[in-house]
């Protein structure tokens, strides 16, 4: 094949697959597979690596992370990030207006810039390559993060286009969008976890994690806004923004070039109206004068530039009666409480509910009944209620109590020590979290079974047609009870069938993970299957067991121990296996190359410059060695890389078990 003809096939991957990773990521609706994204994608690593002088440096390709980062190392800003002066009303607008007249006359414009609700980043490019990224830190120095600013798919890691500065910075804002993170906090709360309270936080917290493979697989985006370097690239702030956009920058379409402060009040009142129609979070308007030698003129004070100021809006809010508050129960059980609401006008929208997370907050807001209460929607996706107005309170006020028994199935609630939420034990015969296991266990991160839907499982369930998941593969059995449901046709029964006998197919780790067992996520169901190989080692595997298996923590290995003491669970399992489905891995055939480890154990645990953990150990297989799941006195060598746990370590100290590094390992391979 040609160069060109392949150089066509790479660019129109990537095109293909950066538009799906959009859909999928930003706007939450997926427009193809996961199989078949993740096989568009190793054709695109293939040709990339037959032909590397062809791949494009944004391929979707170089942002799946890799790194681990223990701890951040601090960098000192070339230029510092500082803070602008903040306004709530237009008075204060008018005196910035006024003082900038003063200083440089009245011949000069404003950028108008939506102030986005993000992190701030600092990015560095040598030679039109991405070189460093800084998070603002206290305005001086900041983290380096730069290992998982490469995975944000808008962010290029190298330019194109003409005239591009040998070195510079461009600053701008990390964020998440509402979509995403919508999805995100449901998939949090389907395994348990506390939602985060709004995109900020979570873009935040997922700037300063420590693996960036799992920084990879959240959405986040990244709007750029400011350029600096020590040459004087241009006269004004907004040629530079027309400029790094032909570089390849996402710079945010709604800016606008204001002749007058009349102008910038109309741009600030638009977007107060309509900010909540935008697919990301501002909290205001930022204005800046345009000219850069204008700039220059006004100067800096101690904390902030003269020549800029943002202009905040009010979080909206609003006041209505707290009519009652319910409580609903989610497939793990948990019991999240929902402020019931006199329906009030807010943010274009009218709003009924409100969430209230857990009793700590009924506690903390010191809810009674009816009580007049405040109500906002600023970085909030659900609206919650902020404060109480005491005021309007009535004489004799009866305070909220948080439920003691499941509102479903009146079983008697728990709460773990450690935790904020309370759970419902009863998962064999609370209606929600049955329902709601049977939907995870088809969804299309499980066993994605085609032809079944929620509201399909909720119509099966009422019927008495389903009550376990294992009841999906008798549905065979039922074609006439099918036939008598509204709205559901011989083709919808045949497809719907056939969708359950394909998912037989599906590989262990889809099943592990269909089971609903806390904690355990597509992630931890991979390591899981990997580390244990098949369903009966996990059922008997031991705390200490699971947790040697790689990024298993106690946490998670102690819901797993409490789901498999449970005698209906270890039936439901006999069942599925009975009809067929996958229960253990499947081995790849071992090349022998040679017996040069023969009779020797090994454990792996760290992270390696030269190969990956799943490369060491079809080294050390290939060469007649064994793996181990757990350091015991039986294990002759621990392989240890960097960011090892210490836990393993203490252990193999105490046992004296030998240390080798990766380089050891090679040699003893020869």
């Amino acid at each position: 094949m040609s160069n060109l003809k392949v150089k066509e096939q790479i660019d129109a991957l990537v095109k293909e697959l950066n538009e799906h990773t959009y859909n999928y990521y930003v706007l939450a609706m997926p427009t193809i597979a996961d199989y078949e994204f993740d096989q568009k994608l190793e054709k695109l690593a293939g040709l990339e690596k037959e032909y590397p002088e062809l791949a494009d440096p944004n391929s979707p390709t170089q942002k799946v992370g890799g790194d681990i980062t223990k701890n951040f190392i601090t960098v000192k800003h070339k230029w510092p990030m500082l803070s602008l002066g903040n306004t709530y009303n237009e008075q204060d607008l008018r005196d910035f207006d006024e003082r900038v007249k003063k200083a440089i006359g009245n011949d000069f414009e404003y950028v108008c810039e939506l102030k986005f609700d993000g992190l701030s980043i600092s990015l560095t490019y040598e030679n039109g390559k991405l070189i460093s990224a800084v998070t603002r830190g206290d305005g001086s120095q900041g983290d380096d993060v730069t290992s998982n600013i490469k995975t944000i798919h808008t962010i290029p890691h190298q330019l194109k286009g003409k005239e591009i500065p040998a070195l510079f910075e461009i600053r701008g804002e990390v964020f998440m969008h509402r979509a995403a993170f919508e999805r995100l906090n449901k998939e949090r709360e389907e395994l348990g976890e506390i939602a985060y309270a709004n995109p900020r936080n979570f873009a935040a917290g997922t700037v300063k994690m420590q693996d960036s493979k799992e920084v990879a697989k959240r959405p986040l985006d990244c709007f750029l806004y400011a350029l600096y370097s020590e040459k004087k690239l241009f006269k004004t702030h907004w040629e530079s923004l027309q400029t790094v956009k032909k570089w390849g920058f996402n710079v945010c379409e709604h800016t606008r070039l204001s002749s007058d402060i009349e102008d910038v009040f109309s741009f600030i009142a638009y977007w107060e109206e309509n900010r909540f129609k935008l697919g990301y979070d501002i909290d205001g308007i930022v204005i800046k004068v345009n000219n850069y030698a204008q700039q220059h003129e006004l100067g800096f004070t101690a904390k902030s530039p003269r020549w800029a100021i943002s202009y905040k809006y009010k979080a909206a809010e609003v006041q209505t009666i707290l009519e009652k508050v319910t409580y609903q129960v989610g497939r793990t059980g948990a019991v999240t409480p929902v402020a019931n609401l006199k329906p009030v006008l807010l943010a274009g929208t009218t709003v009924k509910r409100a969430t209230l997370h857990n009793a700590d907050e009924i506690a903390r807001l010191g809810l009674c009944e009816n009580d007049t209460v405040f109500v906002e929607k600023g970085g909030e996706i659900i609206p919650k209620i902020i404060r109480v107005n005491e005021a309007l309170r009535s004489a004799n006020p009866i305070p909220i109590k948080y439920i003691t028994a499941c509102p479903i199935c009146a079983t008697t609630l728990i709460r773990k020590e450690g935790e904020v939420a309370f759970y419902c034990p009863n998962d064999e015969g609370c209606a929600p979290q049955i329902v709601g296991k049977i939907q995870h266990f088809i969804g299309r991160k499980a066993m994605n079974i085609d032809g079944l839907g929620d509201e399909t499982i909720e119509a099966f369930y009422q019927r008495g047609l389903v009550s376990h998941i294992s009841d999906l593969y008798f549905l065979h059995d039922k074609a006439d009870e099918l036939k008598k449901i509204e709205r559901f046709g011989e083709k919808s029964i045949e497809n719907m069938l056939k969708g359950i006998e394909d998912s037989k197919q599906m590989p262990f780790e889809k099943v592990l993970f269909g089971l609903g067992i806390r904690y355990v996520g597509e992630t931890v169901a991979k390591k899981l299957a990997r580390g244990v190989k098949n369903i009966d080692n996990l059922a008997k595997a031991s705390l200490e067991e699971l947790t040697a298996i790689d990024e298993i923590g106690v946490r998670i290995a102690e819901s797993i121990r409490e789901y498999f003491s449970k005698p209906e669970h270890l039936r439901q399992i006999e069942l599925l296996k009975a009809k067929g489905l996958k229960f253990e891995i499947i081995e790849t055939e071992i090349i022998s190359l040679s017996d040069k480890l023969a009779e020797k154990t090994f454990v792996i645990s760290g992270v390696f410059e030269k190969y990956s953990r799943e490369e060491l150990k079809e080294l050390i297989e290939q060469n007649g060695g064994k793996i181990l799941s757990s350091i015991s006195a039986k294990l002759d060598f621990l392989v240890a890389g960097a960011n090892m746990g210490p836990s393993k370590l203490e252990k193999a100290t105490k046992l004296n078990i030998p240390l080798l590094s990766e380089e050891e390992l090679i040699e003893m391979i020869g």
